[in-house]
């Protein structure tokens, strides 16, 4: 059983997750805003966090923002507003999925299973072995990567996107497979939400952001020299 955080000022919202969390054999806890939500994820131990945007008291960036200060737990974020500008702020912060309003219960407790299996499966398969390439230095066991000695700051999406790269480093990898290996899911995948992680992440990756080749026609590809 997993345990589910859900954050809308909405009382109808709330209630219709948590009738198909539970129907699902989750377990569910509300909280009706941002700083309700901080306090809560504080106090309790959740697998995953599904929180609106516009909230009263904190909105949902917000509070995802010092979230993330304490914790990693996964987190898809809810909202009216489907433009572009906002799903990228949304991943900056760290975000793991975005779902605009009105949405199929269904289709987000889809997301929820491919999510939670991303996480309690891939992450734990990863070794203690490190790949370095020049300055670039990533730590599976850590789970840390490091530019010239200097953490960077990924996103768990961030992260597991430039692992799946590197260990397939020097081949093309089709759009499709990128989605479906990252996101644990190929039926909800969207072009753009690959493509503005791959923009984040080349931006993480500064000095080498041109390991990240884009393959015409096909998806992208990791190169390394050996």
């Amino acid at each position: 059983m997993s345990r589910l955080l859900v954050v809308d000022d909405e009382e109808k919202i709330r209630t219709i997750i948590n009738k198909y969390a539970v129907f699902e054999g989750h377990e569910v806890v509300e909280a009706k805003n941002g700083m309700d939500a901080i306090e809560k994820a504080k106090e309790g131990k959740f697998d995953i966090i599904i929180m609106d945007v516009m909230m009263p008291e904190l909105d949902g960036f917000s509070a995802c923002k010092e979230i993330r200060k304490f914790t990693n737990i996964p987190v898809i974020m809810l909202s009216a507003r489907g433009e572009e500008y906002d799903k990228i702020h949304g991943f900056e912060i760290g975000v793991d999925d975005y779902i605009v309003k009105p949405f199929s219960p269904k289709e987000l407790m889809m997301r929820i299973t491919a999510i939670l299996k991303r996480y309690s499966g891939g992450n734990q398969a990863r070794n203690k072995e490190q790949f370095i390439y020049k300055g670039l230095v990533i730590d599976f066991g850590a789970h840390t990567v490091s530019i010239d000695g200097n953490k960077i700051d990924l996103s768990p999406k961030e992260y597991d996107l430039l692992i799946y790269l590197v260990q397939n480093k020097n081949l093309a990898l089709t759009r499709e497979n990128l989605i479906s290996k990252v996101w644990g899911y190929d039926f909800f995948g969207d072009d753009r939400t690959l493509d503005t992680h791959i923009k984040l992440l080349r931006k993480s990756l500064q000095d080498y952001s041109n390991c990240i080749i884009t393959v015409r026609g096909v998806g992208y590809r990791f190169e390394a020299e050996e």
